[in-house]
């Protein structure tokens, strides 16, 4: 796959502080202007990351608000057809036995060849999914029905009949060519598709939810449905392919009419159930270390990012060149504060530094101080200038408090130890002894103290144990014999994906490049609209603005799930085995999923983050339970009173975790942030003031300070500090001074390449099906040859002389023939 298969996003007008230029012209000024303002102090965000918002949230979000008629339209042919099966009684009043036999009587009358009937029947099913709203007076009434139904029809095997339907629809070549020849697609061209996947989606969703008051047999129910979703029970292959299926049929524009927001939703949460969540993930990983005779994880992840607090942003350019103004007018004097900042709990002067920094005022490549226009003056003082004579102690009030811990305990890699012991033996002793990491003989004592620390925090990780087992597989394929893989979903997954991998990441990365909020509108590229545009266009300017809600929230929830799925499958596929997680990364690596996310990241994030793309009445169940009040273009405007938009954090968060994954121990990825100018645009997302999201920023921009130049580390000490308290430290890691950065060229091209055999052979020894030809063991003993039995037809001793006349007797014996290769 090459990385031409699809469009490259190009990062435009990117201010980079490699650059060392201060930005020029009163439109650049303006613009900063208008970002600082936009930017004055956040508040904190009280959210809370998790594998999905709250169910009712989670089940708004699959439909568009242009579907809203719908509901109505659904509980019609349910009523027409109940009510000559029940005569005038209701459906919360019948007995379970009658409510079955109803549903059976459905699901008889989804199995007729007029398609007009069959699309009637799938609504009453879809209304009984939704939880008969007609009888609830309340949201919750509506849940508790909408699960009840649910469960009863998963029980009564729907979910088996409507994957036949689904089947039918995706290979109904005649709705493709008609779609494909429209120059318009709206909602009406998806009408069959949206039930049957609506119907599906609440079923997965519902059914996936746990809940305290679960009855017994719907656990069992849950366990059931978890293991039919994820095992090569639908057409030889886990339900996700057939999904995966629709989204590249789609992106290849042979089916513009399905209805994509509604596969990904189905596709995540069908993932989610049958792999698990990140909880799920964390117990796997400890089952695995204790499996693999590892030390336990030195602490619980989830729970540590849930403990940190969000930090203070760095100033903005504007609040800087304002400080320094008035330093220059000489307004106030030099010593007071700057406001503090608590997330840079260490930037305030040490009494008791040295004055290295005179010698550093003197390097000819730090005189150039207008990197990103945003010197602290405090840090400029610090850096640059002498430091004046110490001044009088404050009082205890004004103390700087300092965290009483890191939040992470140090990590080293056994690479770490070689390395630091290679380098120690080449210095004291003049010659080394290779990967030994225990001899210490003719070394000094404060080696041996570095060696013993490194050892107390060295972590081996599960990839590291696989990779070197992996080697051996390969060194020695035949004493080793045959591995034992486990058929787990996550492998079923893999196996099933493998084949059409790369068009499924480039499919998904096409989706995520149309529906990120900062691309432009092209006339090649794909609609993902099909689905949420009405058969006729809006005529009043309220009917205009619901539709562009409508449309911005279709376009955040493609964003939410595919971002979601992408991460899942590669935490999955990590664990489950480094190289499925190798091969995954690397495709969308080639695919330009690295530039994609800084593109989606290049946007005034804090509106991005806080964006009201949501009418709350509007939204299911609300909508269908309470009486519509009368929307106004007023009302419209005003949005929700939310502090931020959970989908939004949510997708954010995922984007920064993928690209994490993407980079971490990989120098030439490495290299592609710093070349595409990426710190800029991920401090500017450090503003949102949620701990989670700023932690993966800070890490990100932690790999590749030490390729920003000594410019950029003095310019930004607060995030410098912010990376020491809140960043894991890998002990021995040069990152905050880049004095090896010379040593390590970038070949992205070799490092790719190597990864890349290694993946393969990875795959042809597990998985391809003519593996090992050369070495399978030949019998050459005669007797044993000759003593097996051979199936032979029942009157082949009618004719075993004439087949012996023909087949060896009139056959001359080549001899010479045995002697050559052939």
């Amino acid at each position: 796959m090459q990385a031409e298969d699809m469009e490259v996003p190009i990062i435009n007008n990117l201010n980079d502080n490699g650059d060392r230029q201060r930005p020029k012209g009163k439109d650049v000024f303006k613009d900063q202007q208008k970002e600082s303002e936009s930017s004055m102090e956040s508040p904190n965000l009280e959210f809370e990351y998790g594998d999905t918002d709250t169910l009712t949230a989670e089940l708004s979000e699959l439909y568009s608000y242009t579907e809203e008629p719908e509901f109505a339209l659904n509980r019609d042919y349910f009523e027409e057809d109940f009510r000559s099966h029940a005569r005038g009684r209701r459906w919360i009043e019948l007995t379970v036995e009658e409510q079955r036999a109803y549903v059976m009587k459905l699901l008889d009358a989804l199995e007729v060849t007029d398609r007009d009937k069959r699309l009637k029947v799938a609504r009453a099913i879809l209304y009984l999914a939704q939880g008969v709203f007609d009888e609830c007076d309340t949201e919750v009434d509506v849940l508790h029905w909408s699960r009840h139904n649910v469960f009863l029809l998963y029980d009564m095997g729907i979910f088996t009949a409507l994957l036949e339907l689904l089947s039918m629809e995706i290979d109904n070549n005649q709705a493709c060519s008609s779609a494909v020849r429209k120059p318009a697609i709206s909602l009406a061209d998806s009408t069959e598709l949206r039930v049957l996947l609506s119907i599906m989606y609440l079923m997965v969703e519902t059914i996936r939810v746990q809940t305290e008051d679960d009855r017994p047999e719907w656990r069992a129910a849950r366990e059931a449905f978890k293991n039919e979703l994820g095992s090569p029970l639908y057409n030889g292959e886990p339900f996700a392919l057939l999904l995966f299926t629709m989204v590249t049929k789609f992106c290849s524009m042979n089916a513009p009419h399905f209805p994509m927001k509604k596969v990904l939703l189905l596709l995540w949460k069908t993932i989610l159930f049958t792999l698990g969540g990140f909880e799920e993930l964390q117990e796997m990983k400890v089952r695995g270390r204790e499996r693999l005779n590892l030390p336990p994880l030195p602490e619980d992840s989830i729970k540590v990012v849930r403990a940190m607090r969000a930090a203070s942003p760095p100033a903005s350019a504007m609040e800087l060149i304002e400080q320094q103004q008035q330093q220059k007018r000489g307004r106030r004097s030099r010593r007071p504060l700057v406001k503090q900042d608590s997330l840079d709990t260490y930037n305030e002067r040490d009494p008791f530094k040295n004055d290295d920094a005179r010698d550093e005022e003197e390097d000819p490549e730090d005189t150039d101080s207008g990197i990103e226009g945003e010197v602290d003056p405090l840090d400029r003082d610090v850096i640059i200038q002498p430091p004046p004579p110490p001044p009088p102690l404050r009082p205890p009030t004004e103390r700087v408090n300092f965290p009483k811990g890191l939040p992470w305990a140090p990590k080293v890699r056994e690479k770490d130890i070689e390395h630091f012991l290679e380098t120690s033996r080449n210095k004291f002793i003049g010659f080394t002894l290779g990967n030994d990491i225990d001899t210490l003989v003719g070394l000094p004592r404060p080696i041996h103290e570095s060696v013993k620390t490194l050892k107390q925090h060295k972590y081996v990780s599960i990839a590291e144990v696989q990779i070197k087992r992996e080697e051996e597989l390969q060194q020695c394929p035949l004493t080793l014999g045959e591995e034992e893989v486990e058929e787990t979903p996550t492998e079923m997954l893999y196996l099933g994906m493998l084949p059409n991998l790369s068009q499924y990441v480039i499919a998904l990365l096409k989706l995520l490049l149309a529906a990120a909020p900062t691309s432009k509108a092209k006339t090649d590229s794909i609609n993902i609209l099909a689905d949420v545009l009405p058969e006729e266009m809006p005529i009043t300017v309220l009917q205009s603005m619901k539709l562009g809600i409508d449309v911005n929230r279709h376009k955040e929830i493609i964003v939410k799930a595919i971002s979601a799925l992408l991460l899942l499958l590669l935490k999955h596929f990590k664990l489950n085995h480094i190289y499925q997680f190798e091969i995954v990364s690397q495709h969308l690596v080639f695919a330009n999923c690295i530039p994609l996310i800084l593109k989606f990241f290049n946007q005034n994030i804090m509106s991005y983050i806080s964006a009201k793309n949501s009418i709350c009445v509007l939204d299911f169940p609300h909508c269908v339970v309470h009486e519509m009040p009368e929307l106004t273009a007023e009302s419209l405007e005003a949005g929700d009173s939310n502090q931020f938009c959970w989908r939004n954090l949510f997708s954010c968060i995922n984007l920064l975790r993928i690209l994490n994954k993407l980079t971490k121990w990989k120098h030439s990825r490495t290299m592609m942030l710093v070349v595409f100018k990426s710190a800029p645009i991920l401090k500017r997302a450090l503003k949102v003031k949620q701990a989670m999201m700023q932690l993966y920023v800070l890490k990100l921009l932690k790999i590749q300070t030490k390729y920003l130049g000594r410019q950029w580390r003095k310019s930004n000490m607060k995030t410098m500090s912010a990376i020491y308290q809140k960043v894991r430290h890998r002990l021995n890691d040069d990152w905050a001074y880049g004095n090896d950065i010379d040593a390590r060229p970038w070949d992205f091209q070799a490092e790719e390449c190597a990864l890349r055999e290694s993946i393969e052979k990875f795959n042809s020894r597990r998985y391809d099906k003519n593996k090992n030809g050369d070495f399978t063991p030949v019998d050459n003993c005669l007797q044993s040859v000759l003593g097996q039995r051979v199936e032979l037809p029942e009157d082949f001793h009618y004719s075993y002389e004439m087949w012996l006349e023909r087949e060896v007797f009139s056959q001359p014996i080549q001899w010479e023939g045995l002697l050559q290769n052939p």
